[in-house]
């Protein structure tokens, strides 16, 4: 324990916000010398807008950075603060990857840095959000309905394993994610949502 429970976890808060905040879609698209990324697309600093830049290369990377840094959040604070540290960092991490500082808290969706807690947390459930995202994206090509989907059921999956409390916090981080996919869902009732691999 670092100085005491309270401390701690605004520590661990704080730690995760600047961790999340990190904008890899920014970064490196910038470092590979391509438009800005909030001009293309849906404007959003992820992996799937990097994608439509035709670069999967750097659609790979932003996925692996972004959810490394949830990952390396929870460890961080779990090692040095314990259990609560770590699911406070999580909920840090999301917090700071939707609305970083540095980008006058205009972020990403959540999705890659959702996984990344998942991992530092909880790692059997992180398999199944990916499963269970990679088959709904095989079937349907959309990667906002594949993400809703898959933290719908991850809350569930871990309360029946006997996690109420992660299943709590990831009942918040899966409302928060709704609510940034809220224009992916209208589009995605209206028919029009854009499909994976699509240039847009």
């Amino acid at each position: 324990m670092l100085i005491s429970p309270y401390a701690d976890g605004v520590i661990a808060l704080m730690v995760g916000y600047l961790f999340g905040s990190i904008p890899f879609g920014v970064i490196l698209t910038r470092a590979a010398g391509t438009q800005d990324l909030r001009s293309i697309g849906s404007g959003n600093i992820g992996a799937t807008n990097v994608l439509r830049t035709g670069r999967k290369g750097l659609a790979a990377a932003t996925l692996l950075g972004d959810a490394l840094k949830g990952t390396v959040a929870v460890i961080i604070a779990g090692y040095y603060a314990g259990p609560s540290a770590a699911m406070l960092a999580a909920l840090g991490a999301f917090l700071g990857h939707l609305f970083p500082v540095w980008l006058k808290f205009k972020g990403g969706k959540g999705v890659a840095v959702y996984i990344g807690v998942l991992i530092g947390l909880f790692w059997p459930a992180a398999v199944v959000f990916c499963a269970i995202w990679v088959t709904t994206a095989f079937v349907s090509r959309y990667s906002s309905l594949s993400a809703l989907v898959a933290s719908v059921v991850t809350p569930i999956f871990l309360w029946w394993l006997g996690q109420p409390v992660l299943a709590s916090l990831f009942a918040v981080l899966t409302l928060l994610l709704f609510y940034m996919h809220r224009e992916n869902i209208k589009r995605l009732r209206a028919g029009t949502e854009g499909r994976i691999g699509k240039k847009t």
